[in-house]
């Protein structure tokens, strides 16, 4: 089994678990909706989760396989009868991890805060060697600065790997990857992609207008949502780095970077009755032949949060080939193909591509768009630490 830590219980940890379960026991070919069905002997169901942390009162204290279905949790139940996990939800550290306005401000909808002592970072790092976790996944709500930084901290001094769902920088930011290269842990992220999500789409078409020879002049991606996500958001200060995540995503498969007027991307308004379906609207603007105009009008509508449970199934096991490789840093090829915001964009066929060749070691055939970017970097943490290469 491959053992982890979940921080921060809301839709996508519900979502992520009750997946677990849903794929245990199933053949491959009744499979529907994962990238990889195994990676490295590892299914979807070889996961469990060790310790998790919360800090709503509704979550705290209770079993996570109970507290994945408390309030305000939305998600669409994809597995209702979890088995106890015998795992209770810990109390974690707040810092900045909730907006001021959604303490107390409804409590079918928002955070209510238990009364319980904030855990220490020596709190979580001893129960993280106890609980024999290998990764720890960060769940926090979007603009979780400090809080991601502090459970960063965590997993570094426990010693194990570390996954960024969310778009506070870290294995993107050259001091926190550089930190986690010294002590040959890994690290993906940051901020995950959904399987078939808003930015996925959006630089598909936008890699699409490149290849096909259309001037793109101008994009943008509006969402609207009605989960704790989009409440969240609703303070847009804590948006500076999801914006950012997401504009660069698409800003780097275009031909030419678009001025700042020309592009807008991010989420857009909380709409409660939607509880935890996304809804995304996106139009491209730009000439063709002849300088002939043109455009395009997309409209998508997803459940949020199983959207990137796959995704954070197939990083899980990524992260664990890793660490079976004695492979620590920056994992760039599953940060490449995985996330909005890794440490270097590709396109996504490349990403696909590098993806495929970690998975299966086949290091002597990577391509030359690999070589510069997954290949280097791995080649030359092996030199520092007197590995040969590739890992075996």
């Amino acid at each position: 089994m491959i053992k982890i830590v979940i921080v921060g219980i809301g839709n996508c940890a519900s979502s992520l678990i009750q997946g677990i379960h849903y794929y245990r026991g199933k053949d491959a070919e009744d499979v529907i909706g994962l990238m990889h069905w195994e990676i490295d002997g590892y299914k979807p169901g070889d996961i469990e989760v060790v310790a998790a942390y919360d800090v709503d009162r509704r979550k705290v204290g209770k079993d996570v396989h109970e507290a994945v279905f408390a309030e305000p949790n939305c998600t669409k139940c994809l597995y209702p009868n979890l088995p106890q996990s015998g795992v209770a939800v810990r109390m974690g550290r707040i810092l900045d991890g909730v907006a001021s306005h959604m303490r107390n401000y409804d409590d079918k909808f928002t955070f209510v805060l238990a009364d319980k002592p904030e855990a220490t970072k020596e709190e979580v790092v001893e129960v993280i060697k106890q609980s024999g976790a290998e990764i720890l996944l960060n769940y926090l709500p979007v603009g979780s600065e400090e809080a991601t930084k502090f459970y960063a901290e965590c997993a570094l001094d426990a010693g194990i790997a570390f996954i960024n769902n969310i778009p506070v920088f870290i294995a993107s930011d050259q001091g926190w990857a550089k930190r986690f290269e010294e002590k040959n842990i890994p690290v993906i992220g940051d901020d995950i992609k959904s399987q078939m999500g808003a930015t996925i789409v959006h630089r598909v078409l936008t890699d699409l207008f490149k290849k096909r020879g259309v001037k793109l002049e101008r994009t943008y991606q509006l969402n609207t949502g009605g989960n704790t996500d989009f409440l969240n958001m609703l303070s847009r200060k804590r948006l500076i780095s999801k914006r950012l995540s997401k504009t660069e995503a698409v800003q780097a498969m275009a031909a030419k970077r678009l001025n700042d007027e020309n592009i807008h991307i991010g989420p857009s308004d909380y709409v409660a009755w939607q509880k935890d379906n996304k809804i995304c609207f996106i139009r491209m603007e730009g000439k063709l032949f002849g300088d002939v105009p043109m455009n395009l009008e997309l409209r998508l509508s997803v459940e949020d949060s199983p959207n990137s449970a796959g995704v954070a199934i197939d990083a899980i096991r990524c992260t664990k080939l890793a660490l079976s490789r004695g492979q620590g840093g920056v994992l760039s090829a599953p940060a490449a193909y995985f996330c909005k915001h890794p440490p270097r964009q590709f396109t996504d066929s490349e990403a696909f591509q590098m993806m495929e060749q970690f998975i299966s070691g086949d290091y002597g055939r990577l391509s030359l768009i690999s070589l510069k970017g997954q290949d280097i970097q791995d080649n030359n943490t092996c030199k520092k630490q007197g590995k040969a290469y590739p890992p075996k």
